[in-house]
């Protein structure tokens, strides 16, 4: 994984449209059933805002290119589940992963509303529970009055972490060049995002009595 982000982080500091769409893009795919269970949104995004520090990337259309896709990609999650009902838990490509979706339906019926807000913050439930709530028939004004202020605190709680790790260590080393910044930022990634699962997880296990990490799907 390293080994393909590196360049990429880099070509993408040198062009500034591209990172803002690729934040943007990152977190809307993210929030895609199946494909968000894979794609390593929030790693990409904790990467980029690494770059706020230096200068390459400004802070407030970070966090609005993540917020946006996450929206965006929740939001079309939700609408498809909402119009096809129930079925579309049972077509492809959500078939296929029949303890994802049964994962997701336990945890929207022990938290009901509140589901939709937690689940932004415990992959891989992630990318299946805004379906799950439109499939199951969960009012739009009542989903977005929850989806959007969990964005709102999801967003900063993926960009904040790599902006301050960075800036205290420019702080702290006297480093202020992107290049001698770089060697760090995958540690520190690493850290951020066993930080944010380990919490989620944590707390799915005290409220739901079984961890997500068991709800994977077979071969």
């Amino acid at each position: 994984m390293t080994s393909f982000l590196d360049p990429f982080i880099a070509f993408v500091s040198a062009h500034a449209w591209l990172a803002y769409l690729t934040l943007f893009l990152a977190a809307l795919l993210e929030a895609v059933p199946v494909v968000g269970s894979v794609i390593p949104g929030s790693t990409i995004i904790l990467a980029l805002s690494a770059l706020v520090p230096g200068g390459e990337l400004k802070l407030p259309w970070v966090l609005l290119a993540a917020a946006l896709g996450a929206v965006l990609g929740d939001g079309s999650a939700y609408w498809i589940g909402h119009r096809q009902q129930r079925e579309i838990l049972d077509t492809w490509p959500l078939m296929n992963y029949p303890r994802l979706v049964a994962q997701s339906e336990s945890f929207f019926h022990r938290f009901g509303t509140w589901a939709v807000f937690f689940a932004r913050f415990v992959p891989p439930i992630r990318a299946f529970v805004p379906v799950t709530a439109g499939a199951l028939g969960m009012a739009p004004a009542k989903f977005y009055a929850v989806n959007i202020p969990a964005i709102l605190a999801w967003a900063p709680a993926h960009v904040l972490p790599g902006v301050l790790a960075v800036s205290a260590l420019h702080e702290y080393a006297g480093l202020h060049h992107h290049g001698h910044v770089g060697k760090h930022i995958w540690i520190l990634t690493v850290v951020a995002v066993a930080i944010v699962v380990s919490v989620g997880l944590w707390f799915i296990r005290r409220r739901h009595g079984s961890g997500v990490a068991e709800a994977k799907p077979r071969g």
